[in-house]
């Protein structure tokens, strides 16, 4: 039988201020006719048309439904890619295409939005491809460079894109030129391209750019220690970064660099490389970068070398297509996984030499 004490804390326990009452219910943020087109919209593929006309007329969401397609690996989403860009090609090719690379923890991301914001205070659209690197376990892009650059991210005048590199030619993604071609007929005059700053990564954005800027570090020991003189001879400048730091040992290094850069013969373009310090915390020589680089635009139009420049990187994306067409259907023929295998196997127990085996099943690909 319960007590009177029982009985005395039942009630307590029951009236405690402990209980939780009912919250006052808050209203919707949107309605649900505002979610469900929202919805629909998301459901509802674009056109081609569609998508080409948003593009042209600076619609963001149908520049990156676009940017979506030409990244897929789908058959139908890259056929739709191709219809787009084939449409948008007329109203490509008016932008200065920028490429920025240099080690990690040099200070890209930083340089790009301040010289980003500096453009766009400026009148210039920007947009900027963030080349990130892929993820090892998802293969997807890691979407660092679009967290470090909050203040352009929402900059009306700014669009900026981070690729997953997905392994292709030392992180520089496949797909970058086709999504300059897309920035510039959705009207952006100012195309930036961020390498990771590894391995062949250089090359690439190399091959797509107008002008091509090395960020260096002063205090980072030998100053000429990781310059190898294949990056030196592409660059069209090196600035030195965090100069701010310690503006003599800054001087110092860019006095070094000059001197090296006197060994090598003057570039295809005949512009002098040049080298100059910069800060993107403080915006210490940006504008005159951006000087530089349109300097550099109109000597090479003037001497023709920035029209070559662009033919030979046009043919560069044929090659470099019939190549990856080739060892896509290469690799997607019926019964190609089998064999590939079988040949593997052989190869491990020494019955085939692996250049043999590559030859056999070029052959039978090729009949």
């Amino acid at each position: 039988m319960p007590t009177d004490d029982h009985h005395l804390y039942s009630n307590f326990e029951y009236e405690s201020a402990l209980n939780v009452m009912d919250g006052v219910k808050q209203p919707q943020q949107v309605s649900n006719s505002y979610v469900e087109r929202v919805k629909a919209a998301r459901r509802k593929e674009p056109t081609v048309e569609e998508l080409v006309s948003g593009i042209l007329h600076g619609d963001r969401t149908m520049l990156s439904r676009a940017i979506t397609l030409v990244e897929s690996s789908l058959h139908d989403h890259q056929a739709k890619a191709q219809q787009v860009i084939e449409r948008c090609l007329p109203y490509s090719g008016k932008s200065v295409r920028l490429g920025i690379t240099g080690v990690p923890g040099v200070g890209k991301s930083t340089t790009i939005e301040s010289l980003g914001c500096m453009l766009t205070a400026h009148n210039h659209k920007v947009a900027v491809l963030a080349i990130d690197p892929s993820s090892e376990r998802s293969k997807g892009s890691i979407l660092g460079d679009k967290t470090r650059m909050e203040r352009l991210s929402v900059d009306p005048n700014a669009f900026i894109r981070p690729s997953p590199s997905a392994g292709s030619l030392g992180g520089v993604a496949r797909k970058t030129r086709e999504i300059i071609l897309l920035c510039e007929a959705a009207g952006f005059d100012v195309i930036i391209v961020e390498t990771v700053g590894v391995g062949q990564s250089e090359v690439a954005a190399h091959s797509m750019v107008d002008f091509f800027l090395l960020l260096q570090l002063a205090n980072a020991g030998d100053e000429l220690q990781g310059m190898k003189r294949g990056i030196m001879e592409m660059s069209d400048m090196i600035a030195i970064n965090k100069a701010e730091i310690d503006m003599q040992r800054a001087e110092l290094a860019a006095g070094h660099i000059r001197n090296a850069l006197h060994l090598f013969p003057l570039p295809d373009s005949q512009w002098p490389v040049k080298v100059l310090l910069c800060s993107a915390y403080t915006e210490l020589g940006l504008q005159e970068i951006w000087n530089n680089v349109m300097e550099y635009v109109a000597f090479t139009k003037a001497n023709g070398y920035f029209y070559e420049k662009r033919r030979q990187q046009n043919l560069r994306i044929l090659n470099e297509t019939i190549e990856r067409t080739l060892m896509d259907r290469f690799y997607n023929q019926e019964g190609m996984e089998e064999r590939i295998k079988k040949a593997s196997e052989d190869i491990l127990d020494n019955k085939v030499s692996a250049y043999t085996a590559a030859e056999q099943l070029l052959g039978e690909a090729l009949l």
